[in-house]
């Protein structure tokens, strides 16, 4: 890859290639990409999955943007979901480009696992990858993207292993995030119940048959205009204290 004349190789010079649903597959220069929405972006690579691989690949139906989004590996699933129940991200793309660059002896590239838009305007490029299997080809690819993104305004995170509890908690949560859950006026009941602080299952029991109000109480919980209390530390229950959101705080 030949680096244009009057180019600052103090930090590397990286082209970007991905999928334009106009034009197909274009590679331009980092800077010439720093308005684009990747966020909307097909995958530049397939997500495939054989017998005996280490990695699950998948599809994962992303509320946020209401349409599925990629993964390869249930670690990237996880960090996916975690986007999905943050109120701060409105857009999520995997695989959304190549990074080329070069080390000095040959070209590299590198397909970072999302890019992620976030309710300001500013864009995140997320790469997954436990602590614990991080080679020294990962750490200067990631590095080399940090860099990347720093020159363009686009923040960078490399992401491992989430918090298990909190994990556990929105995973549960995620199986009620579709909108079919949410029932106006049991939602409205919901609300007006849980203005004063209480135990989750007395409140749905409150508000109606369980059976009913439940699934739309965990959908609320799920849009976090209701909140859980220690949802971090703390796995949910009946009588986990269920409140109402400050909605100025959020």
């Amino acid at each position: 890859m030949a680096v244009p004349v009057g180019v600052d190789l103090a930090e590397p010079y990286v082209e970007l290639s991905y999928v334009d649903a106009v034009r197909g597959r274009r590679r331009r220069p980092l800077l010439d990409c720093v308005t684009a929405r990747f966020e909307d972006v097909a995958p530049v690579r397939q997500f495939r999955w054989s017998r005996g691989e280490r990695h699950f690949a998948g599809w994962y139906w992303a509320a946020t943007i209401g349409h599925h989004v990629g993964f390869e590996s249930w670690l990237e699933r996880d960090r996916l979901l975690l986007m999905d129940f943050d109120r701060e991200v409105t857009g999520i793309a995997s695989q959304p480009f190549w990074l080329h660059w070069h080390d000095g002896e040959r070209e590299r590239r590198h397909a970072p696992d999302y890019f992620v838009r976030r309710a300001d305007g500013s864009a995140v490029v997320v790469d997954v990858r436990a602590d614990e299997r991080i080679e020294p080809k990962d750490a200067e690819a990631f590095e080399v993207t940090r860099l990347a993104c720093s020159q363009v305004g686009w923040g960078f995170e490399r992401v491992g292993v989430p918090d298990a509890v909190l994990l556990a908690n929105v995973r549960w949560l995620s199986r009620y995030r579709h909108p079919r859950c949410l029932n106006g006026p049991v939602a409205d009941r919901l609300r007006e119940l849980f203005a004063t602080p209480g135990p989750l299952m007395a409140g749905a029991d409150a508000a109606g048959d369980r059976l009913a109000t439940l699934a739309v109480l965990f959908h609320l919980l799920w849009l976090q205009e209701l909140t859980a209390e220690a949802m971090s530390t703390e796995l949910m229950g009946p009588r986990t204290v269920v409140s109402l959101a400050d909605r100025g705080a959020q």
